[in-house]
């Protein structure tokens, strides 16, 4: 009964009917009252979104499963500190961190956003080393600014990890126990290499969340893809998806069995990286335990129906090995086979040809009485003995052919990160160009996804090319429709292209495909914004944070509105609510930075321009604004330096040209100015501040005519209205000598 309820609820959770296996596993919790079973009700609430229950479920369990699953409720629930010691206990220091690769992402998570960077740094590497292939580590680490090359990362070592992994992973999904071992081998010495013991396997063993139909009585809950599903080895969850009956775990079950003359072999498994269930499959036959330690690295496919399967014994096989027996109604007896230890990397599938008939009926007789079986019949042992040493011929050349293609597996899998990671690192140091022409690298079916184009997308926003970052953000709208990946960015750069239509028709969309993402009112708060709508605006944003107070630029878009409102306290709560998210959140600095200038509290706002440039040092528009503060700071060298360094960045942007033609104005080197500013005009033709400051130059030097054209092209390009009345003024005292109106 234990064992049918578990295997109906992993089913529930597999087809996502988490009602269901709420209810089931409920049942199963009060007839069967045990921790394990515990784990398994707080992952059907934990993928019910109800981490409360999860909570007050787990709370005061010690196992290390029950750990990591009370540490995610606690996560998502925002008890950083109560995650952190289910985790990583006080009393314990020097405690196992619980479920590998992933648990230590968790913690890393954890100190991050309790503003432990290097703490953070310390666990995502760790991770790392655990996974390899834990991508989400590592971009962490670019989000830290933290990351190593990648080919330090996702190098030679990776490879022996993911191969020393690999190996450790299959003994259990085979049930390689080291016990079962150990009984083997005492066996195979007093035995001929023709025995076979019979074994229970175990299910695959993962490190995520997600995977909910491993064998979870045996290993606690680890989810994850294992990686014999990496080289697209049958899995044993498609024996539990096909409605066969799960391994006989408990003594309460007693499943029918088919027949095991039904047995047939399967197909080699093939190298893939992305492999998928497929329908479940006959399963192979193996040969005996001796044989494969002759034949090093043997991996066996086992994702076919659990069904009966006897072999026949040496009378000096032990009669005492553990093997797990389900009996029912006098039907036959379930036993499952084992493997060998495992010697280099390989992944094999060896055929096992049927002995006579007589033998499997006899082994079964001996077996459900619990009786020694004793086939002391003759020419048995020289027949499988031919057969072993043929099957060792040919698994011998499979051998060489599959660990060649798990070889290449591994390194194009690892090419392919360096190349991604290596984007990553400089999109998050904001190298961006360099980024830019390292996902160029990328094959196309790789560039063309959702995840890439929004990465180039960014990339070309951090560059002030909003015309390529809307067209990068297009396509990956067009590969991925329904990922909200870099969708606020998109809708961000829309609003600086004043694109009002193709905004508003976004901001639908995403409203339409997820309300509850904050990428979606981000969006929408943009729309309103553009339409100078900048309370509507906020409200938006707000509902952005409440949605997920871990959105750094949700955070920075409620502070820009405030800036706009002039509520410059509660826009500086935001900018820094932003940054205990995400401390190398720029945007936020940069935010703090302008509200600080128009205070006119000139240190606090170098301070914060600074740590802005610090991160994101090819911006030209910090470095513009890092400028004015130290111009208005009386340090117009550095802030001329500073202009020229802003100028190279970027000689689209008309910003520090114009603060640079503004500080050789205060300096008095009037015809240095009007020499920018001429350049200037090429490139902003319809700014209007660039011709009223020209025709304060004029002004100056006496050339009125000049001076009075001037102020007329500027009104004629509709500044706005401070600087209409700025303008005007100008002009009223054209004649009023020494006068220089420094506003813009």
């Amino acid at each position: 009964m234990e064992a049918m309820l578990v295997d109906c609820v992993r089913n529930s959770l597999s087809h996502f009917v988490y009602k269901n296996a709420i209810f089931m596993c409920e049942r199963l919790c009060a007839e069967f009252p045990s921790e394990v079973n515990l784990q398994l009700l707080a992952t059907s609430y934990l993928q019910n979104n109800q981490a409360y229950s999860a909570y007050h479920l787990l709370k005061g369990t010690h196992m290390a499963q029950s750990r990591y699953l009370f540490a995610l409720s606690c996560y998502q629930m925002d008890l950083l500190n109560e995650a952190e010691s289910a985790l990583s206990p006080l009393n314990e220091p020097g405690a196992e961190i619980p479920n590998g690769a992933a648990g230590h992402y968790l913690l890393g998570l954890i100190y991050k956003y309790t503003d432990r960077r290097k703490n953070a740094a310390q666990q995502f590497k760790q991770s790392l080393t655990l996974d390899p292939l834990l991508w989400a580590a590592y971009e962490e680490l670019c989000i830290l600014g933290a990351a190593e090359e990648p080919s330090a990362v996702f190098g030679e070592a990776a490879t022996l990890s993911i191969q020393k992994q690999y190996m450790q992973q299959l003994p259990s999904s085979l049930g390689l126990n080291t016990y079962n071992d150990e009984r083997n081998t005492t066996s195979a010495k007093n035995t001929s290499s023709e025995d076979y013991s019979p074994r229970q396997p175990k299910h695959t063993q993962g490190h995520g969340l997600k995977d909910i139909s491993g064998n979870f009585h045996s290993h606690g809950l680890n989810g994850g893809v294992s990686n014999m599903s990496f080289y697209n080895t049958p899995s044993p969850v498609a024996a539990q998806l096909s409605g066969m009956a799960p391994p006989p775990l408990f003594r309460n079950f007693q499943p029918a069995v088919p027949n095991q003359n039904s047995l047939t072999t399967d197909n080699s498994p093939k190298s893939t990286v992305n492999s998928t269930i497929q329908a479940p499959a006959p399963r192979r036959k193996f040969v005996d335990e001796g044989k494969l330690r002759k034949i090093s690295g043997r991996l066996f496919s086992d994702s076919g129906p659990r069904r009966s399967s006897r072999l026949s014994a040496d009378s000096g096989a032990n009669t005492n090995a553990s093997v797990a027996t389900v009996s029912g109604n006098g039907n036959n007896t379930s036993k499952y086979l084992g493997g060998s230890k495992l010697g280099s990397l390989g992944l094999r599938s060896v055929t096992l040809r049927k002995g006579n008939s007589w033998a499997n009926e006899n082994m079964d007789e001996g077996w459900v009485r619990g009786e020694s079986f004793d086939d002391s019949r003759p020419n048995t042992a020289s027949t499988t003995a031919s057969m072993a040493s043929s099957d060792a011929k040919s698994c011998d050349q499979e051998d060489e052919i599959m660990s060649q293609r798990i070889t290449i597996g591994i390194s194009e899998i690892l090419s392919l990160l360096r190349t991604l990671g290596e984007g990553c690192r400089l999109s998050y140091m904001y190298k961006c160009q360099e980024a830019l022409d390292t996902y160029m690298k990328l094959p196309h079916k790789h560039y063309n996804t959702g995840w890439v184009l929004s990465q180039v997308g960014k990339a070309h926003f951090e560059l002030i090319d909003y015309l390529e970052a809307e067209k990068a953000f297009r396509l990956a709208r067009q590969a991925s429709p329904y990922s909200l990946e870099g969708m606020d960015i998109y809708s961000t750069v829309l609003y600086h292209l004043k694109e009002d239509m193709k905004l508003s028709y976004l901001a639908q969309e995403l409203i339409s495909t997820d309300r509850l993402a904050p990428q979606s009112w981000c969006a929408m708060g943009n729309c309103y914004s553009l339409q100078k709508d900048h309370e509507t605006a906020l409200k938006n944003f707000l509902r952005a944070v409440q949605l997920n107070p871990r959105f750094a630029y949700a955070h920075t878009l409620c502070g820009h509105e405030y800036a706009t409102l002039e509520d410059f306290e509660n826009g500086m709560k935001s900018y820094q609510n932003a940054l205990r998210v995400d401390t190398r959140h720029y945007n936020a600095w940069y935010g703090l930075g302008m509200i600080y200038l128009r205070q006119e509290k000139l240190e606090f706002s170098e301070h914060h321009f600074r740590m802005a440039f610090l991160i994101n040092p090819s911006s030209s528009v910090i470095m513009s604004y890092l400028g004015t503060a130290l111009h208005a700071l009386k340090r117009s060298e550095e802030a001329l330096e500073i202009m020229e360094q802003a100028i190279l960045a970027d000689r689209k942007n008309p910003l520090p040209m114009y603060q640079k033609a503004n500080i050789l104005v205060c300096l008095e080197r009037l015809d240095e100015a009007l020499e920018v500013l001429e350049e200037l005009k090429e490139y902003a033709p319809s700014e209007s501040s660039v011709y009223a400051l020209m025709g304060r130059i004029y002004k100056r030097r006496n050339m009125h005519d000049k001076a009075m054209l001037h102020f007329g092209l500027a009104l004629d390009m509709k500044p706005p209205a401070t600087d209409v009345a700025a303008i005007k003024a100008a002009m009223e005292k054209l004649h009023v000598p020494d006068e220089i109106d420094e506003s813009p």
